[in-house]
């Protein structure tokens, strides 16, 4: 194996770096031909739970694009059944669930994780990348109680999650129950994931930018806080990510995190104006990516000349690859990176 590549972990820990590190959410998978060869054969949940196929779809990204980081293939479901939560990813639709939770008994009813026996296929994806098969590190995941919480409460997915914030306001204790329980899950699944070999961790707050400050502060910060504060005596950086997020910025540069996701509406310098310290990761529109070159370059320069400023950036997207993105995109936007931002 060549030398490994640690540029990622630097940055995320605020150190100066030779050049800015890339990876790209969602980088493995739907715009990637191979993939899609597989997507014929096999299922989701069947590439999930072969260990072989699984690194394969997560290393390939590497491969092709020269990218400073994996990010593992799966999805923010995976570790749902094992608590009783039955899900189904539906062609077109995404994770659907039949028997939505309504009431604080559905809640009680939910069970506890045991990943090694639960979900060992991802631990030995992580085992198989880590031990063999990557040079640069492996980005680990979960979803984070509200995202989760908004589809298991609506059945699938909404755009104004208008029973989730039912549930919170009117029944404010099944809510807090829900919270500890998705808490006490995901604490467990990240941190099988990082004793696995797993060297960062990115939490997908993904919806929960549909919260106002106030909202996000009462009923979703402290089990934030519990969650990225257990996390951190494992000692690897943790990443917070949402869409439409930025007016909950400064709440997320309250917590125990290293790194702060920002998604294309809140511009790195914008962030850095807000008081944020900690070290920035984004945020390319991923539209951007569907047109011609010039533009693609033109809006990458300007997000890098505000992320070199200052030590502690990590370029990627402001959300995932779309399927349409051919994969020469990609590789040539992180040679582009790379030699923009190369230090001589």
């Amino acid at each position: 194996m060549t030398t490994f590549n640690d540029t990622i972990l630097k940055a995320f820990r605020g150190e100066e770096t030779d050049h800015v590190p890339v990876w790209f959410m969602r980088q493995a998978g739907r715009s990637q031909p191979e993939y899609n060869a597989l997507k014929e054969k096999y299922s989701l949940f069947e590439i999930t739970h072969q260990p072989e196929l699984c690194a394969y779809v997560t290393r390939l990204p590497v491969e092709q694009y020269d990218v400073d980081a994996a990010i593992l293939y799966k999805d923010i479901m995976s570790p749902l059944p094992s608590i009783g939560v039955d899900v189904e990813i539906k062609k077109g639709v995404g994770p659907v669930i039949d028997d939505p939770i309504r009431t604080k008994l559905d809640v009680e009813k939910l069970g506890e994780i045991n990943p090694e026996e639960d979900v060992p296929y991802v631990l030995d994806t992580i085992r198989l990348l880590t031990r063999e098969q990557l040079n640069v590190p492996l980005i680990g995941f979960s979803g984070a109680p509200f995202t989760l919480a908004s589809y298991m409460i609506e059945g699938g997915p909404s755009k104004n999650y208008n029973k989730t914030k039912a549930m919170m306001y009117s029944q404010p204790e099944t809510w807090f129950l829900l919270m500890d329980k998705l808490a006490d899950m995901t604490i467990r699944y990240v941190r099988a994931q990082i004793h696995a070999g797993a060297k960062a961790i990115q939490i997908f707050d993904s919806w929960v930018g549909a919260l106002n400050v106030q909202d996000y502060r009462f009923f979703i910060k402290p089990v934030m806080d519990r969650i990225f504060s257990e996390l951190r005596e494992e000692n690897v950086p943790l990443i917070t990510f949402g869409v439409g997020a930025g007016h909950l910025a400064k709440e997320w540069n309250d917590l125990p995190i290293d790194v702060l996701g920002l998604d294309w509406r809140t511009s790195i310098q914008e962030a850095r104006e807000m008081g944020i310290q900690k070290t920035l990761q984004g945020n390319l529109d991923p539209a951007v990516l569907l047109a011609d070159w010039d533009t693609i370059e033109s809006r990458t320069k300007e997000i890098l000349d505000q992320g070199m400023q200052q030590p502690g950036y990590v370029f990627n997207l402001g959300h995932g690859v779309f399927p349409e993105v051919k994969p020469e995109t990609l590789k040539r936007l992180t040679k582009f990176v790379h030699d923009y931002s190369k230090k001589s």
